[in-house]
Parts: C-alpha cells; sequence; structure tokens
C-alpha cells in the first residue's frame, strides 16, 4: 500500500514532503528513476541503522523498502505503456497504408531479408496502444493471412504522437487554418 500510495501522489506531481523529495529532483535533473534513487536512499539509512538496532528488524525494512519500490515503479509507469509491433509480410505496402491511413499511427520500413526463402521486403514497425493492437491485428491478418507479427510492451514512448500528442494536433489545426497550401506526406507530417 505504501508504494501505491507515493505512486499516487507521484503521479499527480506533488510529493509526500519527505525522503522522495531527493528522488525526484535526482530524476529530473539525471533522469534516475524515482524507484531506483528512493530505494537507494532506503536502503543507505537503514544499513546505517543496524549498528544500532536489531538486525533481524533492519532485514525487514530492507525487504518493505524492495516491495513498495517495486509497486512504486509499477504505478509510476500504469498508462504510459504501449505496445511496439513488428510486421513481416509480403503485403507490407498495403498493412503500412493501413496503419496510417485507418489507425493514424506512424510507422517505420525497416530493410530486412528473410532467413528461409531470402526474400527482401521491409518490416514495418509500428507503436500503438493496448487498445489498438487488436484492431491492428485484425487488419494485418485481413490483408494477409501469412504474415509475422512480433509484439512487444514497451513502457514509454516519446516523439510526435505519443509525448506531445496535443501539441502536434494543436499544430496541424493552427497551421492549416493559417496556410491552404499545407500538405500532409504519407508518414502524417506537415509540410
Amino acid at each position: 500500500m505504501i508504494g501505491t500510495a507515493i505512486g499516487l501522489v507521484i503521479r499527480c506531481g506533488a510529493s509526500t514532503g519527505g525522503m522522495d523529495i531527493p528522488p525526484l529532483i535526482l530524476n529530473k535533473k539525471l533522469g534516475i528513476p524515482i524507484s531506483v534513487s528512493m530505494y537507494g536512499f532506503d536502503f543507505i539509512i537503514l544499513l546505517g541503522q543496524m549498528v544500532i538496532r536489531n538486525r533481524e528488524m533492519v532485514f525487514y525494512g530492507i525487504l518493505l523498502v524492495l516491495i513498495y519500490t517495486v509497486v512504486l515503479d509499477k504505478v509510476l509507469v500504469i498508462g504510459k505503456s504501449q505496445m511496439q509491433v513488428k510486421i513481416v509480410s509480403a503485403k507490407f505496402n498495403e498493412i503500412n497504408e493501413k496503419i496510417i491511413s485507418v489507425l493514424d499511427r506512424g510507422t517505420t520500413l525497416i530493410h530486412s531479408e528473410t532467413g528461409f526463402k531470402h526474400n527482401q521486403y521491409p518490416v514495418v514497425l509500428t507503436v500503438v496502444n493496448n487498445r489498438e493492437l487488436t484492431q491492428l491485428n485484425n487488419y494485418v491478418y485481413d490483408i494477409d493471412p501469412d504474415a509475422f507479427m512480433i509484439i512487444n510492451k514497451v513502457n514509454e514512448v516519446r516523439g510526435k504522437g505519443f509525448s506531445s500528442a496535443k501539441n502536434m494536433k494543436i499544430n496541424k489545426t493552427a497551421n492549416m487554418q493559417r496556410s491552404p497550401k499545407v500538405s500532409l506526406t504519407l508518414g502524417g507530417t506537415l509540410q
């Protein structure tokens, strides 16, 4: 419960006013994960207490800190995780177009060669949220039942459409209103 409570406080942009302040500063300045630095600070404090306290109680304290920092880490990444999908298919153009036009997601084509038949065609790489994964799966197998998909969970995605999604949509709207000559490229970026 401690990890959940501290995680919720930190996700709201607040602090408990205690030992979570140094980890918040380290995260902001150096990018060190909050849960890792909290574990480090608490572990050092507990080791210092071994001299004056019952060692068994200190070991229980270390175990408690370990558990609540793992829970804290899980709470902090809730809602940020996305699914990275790599699609190997001879019909990569159709799949690529479907992802861009229907799911409104960007794609990257990675040049590749299959190992068995040595066919050369791009792997379609995209990142979608958990709700879009089922749609993507259906679209891919409707287009090519022989497609091969590799799906990975990623904890955080940064860049256009993810960390700055609101700014990108606002900028697109503002640019389209100002200039009638605005066109979109295949990847969905403004020119």
